[in-house]
This record gives structure tokens, C-alpha cells and sequence, in this order.
């Protein structure tokens, strides 16, 4: 297979591979591809430690290096999972959340590894959109929630009162 134009170089500690595993086991077109193994000792390893894993996410090519302590992730790089209802929605989340994760705001949430992921309706990306009231109001019932409630965006796309 050839090597992608582009790749998003993702650090990790130590368990860049069972992170990639998980992503792979839990989203769609994912996948985990080579397992590369350190030639020599490295400052946060030794020879034969797995140094990096190729895998993808939703069909994007990355990379997780082992890399050791010294960085760790923050939202200033996330994930955005475009999801088509409350099921789907439910299941990205709470398996991010589930498997040691944390849950954020308004439709973030951080994985085990500490990654951030977005896992965002496309109710609310289309009501974003429209722009004018409706995103007004969409963007309003987003805002106190963690995991985005599908049936609430819906009703505020249309104008509803609020579902309680």
C-alpha cells in the first residue's frame, strides 16, 4: 500500500497500538495497518518496543507514536465524528466514554488516551448551516449539554419548545 500524502502523526506514551485497536474495533473504514518496532533503545524505550502503528480513523491515515510522557494531547487537535442519529451518536460516545474516557461539553468528550473527540449530529452541523434563527436556536440547545441530544436539536431547529 502506498504511504499517504498526508498523515496525522498522533503521540502516545506507550500504547499507541491498543489506542489504534480501539479506534478501529469502534468506528467504520477503520483499521489498524503495520506495527513498527523500535531498531534500537530510544529515551522512552528499547529495542523491539513497539515505535509506531499505522492505522486509520473513519478513513484518515495516522500515525500513533510511542513516544513517551513528555507531551500530551489537548483540544487543540480533536476528531470530529459526523454522526446520522441518536443511535449512532450513543454508541461513538459511549464508547469513548466508556472505556475510560471523559465526558466535555457540548458534544466533546476525551478518550482514555486523553485525544479529543467531537461527536457531533449532522442535525446540528446542517442547523450550524442554515445560519439565522434556527442556528440561534440550535446552537443555544447545544450549549449546556455533553453528549448532544438529537430530539432536542430538532426541536429547535423548528422552533419547538424545548423537549423536557
Amino acid at each position: 500500500m502506498a504511504t499517504p500524502k498526508n498523515t496525522i502523526c498522533l503521540w502516545y506514551d506507550h500504547d499507541a497500538e491498543e489506542a489504534g485497536r480501539f479506534y478501529a474495533a469502534t468506528f467504520p473504514d477503520s483499521a489498524v495497518g503495520a506495527v513498527h518496532r523500535a531498531p534500537s533503545d530510544y529515551p522512552s524505550g528499547k529495542a523491539g518496543d513497539v515505535l509506531t502503528v499505522d492505522f486509520t480513523v473513519c478513513g484518515v491515515p495516522c500515525i500513533g507514536l510511542n513516544g513517551g510522557p513528555q507531551f500530551e494531547h489537548n483540544e487543540a487537535f480533536s476528531f470530529q465524528i459526523a454522526t446520522d442519529d441518536q443511535a449512532e451518536t450513543d454508541r461513538y460516545w459511549n464508547a469513548i466514554v466508556g472505556n475510560g474516557g471523559a465526558e466535555s461539553a457540548c458534544g466533546w468528550c476525551k478518550d482514555k488516551w486523553g485525544l479529543s473527540w467531537q461527536i457531533t449530529p449532522r442535525v446540528l452541523t446542517d442547523a450550524m448551516a442554515q445560519g439565522g434563527d434556527v442556528a440561534k436556536r440550535a446552537f443555544e440547545a447545544m450549549m449546556p449539554m455533553k453528549k448532544i441530544d438529537v430530539a432536542k436539536i430538532e426541536a429547535a431547529r423548528k422552533g419547538e419548545a424545548s423537549i423536557a
